[in-house]
């Protein structure tokens, strides 16, 4: 029997025939993505979801569709989609990770012009018969400072695009390395650094823990009085309200705002603000976009249920079918370790090494190093799959090296990420035992057995008396319940290393509390996806 797609979303009726050509059988209902009931009643006739961001793919439609394997979303972002319940139930999660990116760039530039010269009210006024000359009163962008947060694939064609406008360009990424910096033209700052000294702000990195609310009160205050603020990213990046102050008082002169906080955005304090241009979440939208990422999904997803070819996907990497139940838990182990040190790692990434022993050396070593480093770059690019993780860190000029070593110890294999920035050098290692589940095996050269939890918080300290009582004491006192825990230290009187397993993830407020202690060096609270 042919596989059966059904597109929910508006797609390209090129995308409806690459299906057709290639022996799968398709509806193509674009609007049953808004009807929740009714996709909740015929989604278990599929094998194959095709979407865009109207229809919500949640828990609660994963669990009515039994025969799904796959949803492919025909875009970058896949806010829409339960990840960890697709997961678990083994359907595989795809995007179009690079479709868009020129698209997106070019709505931040034409945003950027709008609201210099105030384009959108002056041909109000104008078309109104008003004759407004004197009131519209621009500035120049030539020779001025654009502050890129976010030189990613996006932000770095923004960046590239601003040089050829004369500007200068400061960025701010985490990721960004001063080798990939001098390559685009760039000037590498902190965010601070950034605030101060630009005189545009535009957006282009994922909305996640670390982003939410980048721009706030107190980052607005740290910046040049008539500062102008694009976000074509991700609503919530910036704080509406605090923006809206920022508007009222002069401080901000002005704002390009294609993507809010709510969205559909029907109602919204910045509407009919003083040049303040809103559009409705347009960056992606011209028509070789939205053809190019129809097409891709199309083409990924008739390869898999044809074929079994795995191709941009967020929850799984690229491997055979023949090799992947042996390799699935070795994937999961090197996404943990990745993200074990991606969590507790600020600093720009230099290099990274990823040595392999015994066993694991005659694995599908490209398929571990993508879920290592997809797990290493995660906490910074939420969207970041095991395909697009290895061109992000060469995007990000992140010097990656491979060693395999026979065995040597009593492990049959196993993994050891070592991650260098320009500050520290971090290592950790892991296996997978007989129950199919990864290991920490040794942390900063410290050895431990330690399993995958899914809060945990990670502490280094000095080998005194006390430890336990302290975290215990400190862990109680906020009422904060300890599963479990894991100790280990170089040697008596040493460094030392603590992990505690938790039922739910850290408050701020304990955290803060621990690393006031003094022998308490390091406190990081760290999250895990441990389905299987």
């Amino acid at each position: 029997m042919a596989p059966r797609v059904l597109v929910s979303d508006k797609l390209s009726p090129t995308a409806v025939q690459i299906f057709k050509d290639r022996g799968i059988e398709v509806d193509y209902l674009p609007d049953l993505g808004k009807d929740k009931e009714k996709l909740l009643s015929v989604i278990d006739q599929y094998d194959g979801l095709a979407i865009r961001s109207a229809t919500k793919v949640t828990e609660k439609l994963i669990n009515n569709a039994t025969n799904l394997k796959v949803v492919g979303r025909a875009g970058i972002g896949v806010d829409n989609v339960d990840i960890p319940a697709a997961s678990r139930r083994g359907i595989i999660v795809m995007n179009t990770p690079f479709g868009n990116s020129i698209t997106t760039a070019e709505h931040a530039i034409a945003m950027l012009f709008a609201v210099a010269r105030q384009i959108p009210e002056a041909n109000a006024s104008t078309h109104a018969g008003k004759w407004e000359k004197n009131r519209f009163m621009g500035v120049e962008i030539t020779g001025k400072t654009l502050g890129v947060i976010g030189c990613g694939n996006i932000g770095s064609v923004v960046a590239m695009r601003a040089i050829g406008l004369k500007m200068h360009v400061v960025a701010f990424d985490p990721f960004l390395s001063a080798e990939r910096a001098s390559e685009l033209g760039v000037e590498k700052v902190e965010l601070d650094e950034l605030f101060k000294r630009a005189d545009f702000i535009t957006l282009h990195t994922p909305l996640t823990d670390k982003t939410r609310g980048v721009i706030d009160k107190d980052a607005i205050a740290r910046m040049k009085t008539g500062v102008r603020i694009i976000n074509c990213a991700r609503g919530g990046l910036v704080v509406e309200a605090d923006l809206v102050e920022g508007l009222k008082s002069g401080k901000v002169a002005g704002a390009g705002i294609d993507v809010f906080e709510t969205e559909p955005a029907t109602e919204n304090p910045l509407f009919n603000m003083p040049n303040v241009v809103c559009t409705p979440h347009l960056g992606a939208s011209t028509s070789e976009a939205q053809e190019n990422v129809a097409i891709q999904v199309a083409e990924q997803m008739s390869d898999y249920l044809t074929k079994g070819a795995v191709t941009n996907a967020i929850n799984m990497p690229s491997i055979s079918a023949e090799e992947a139940p042996r390799l699935k838990p070795f994937i999961k182990l090197a996404e943990v370790l990745g993200a074990f040190v991606g969590q507790v790692t600020d600093e720009a990434i230099e290099e990274v090494e990823i040595l392999f022993d015994g066993s694991t050396t005659e694995m599908n070593r490209r398929a571990l190093i993508s879920a290592a480093l997809a797990g290493l770059i995660r906490p910074q690019v939420a969207d970041v799959n095991m395909v697009s993780a290895p061109i992000m860190a060469k995007e990000r000029g992140i010097i990656l090296s491979e060693v395999k070593r026979d065995k040597s110890g009593v492990f049959d294999g196993y993994i050891k990420l070592t991650v260098k920035t320009s500050e520290k050098t971090r290592t950790i290692a892991g296996t997978v035992f007989s129950d199919g589940k990864p290991r920490f095996i040794q942390i900063k050269g410290i050895n431990l057995d330690a399993e995958v939890g899914q809060h945990m918080l990670y502490t280094t300290n000095y080998d005194v008396p006390g430890i336990i009582g302290l975290l215990g004491s400190i862990c109680a006192k906020h009422q904060v319940n300890i599963a479990n825990f894991q100790l280990g230290r170089n040697r008596q009187g040493g460094d030392a290393i603590a992990l505690l397993y938790l039922d739910a993830p850290f408050p701020p407020e304990v955290l803060r509390e621990l690393r006031a202690t003094d022998v308490i060096l390091s406190a990081k609270p760290l999250s895990f996806d441990v389905a299987a």
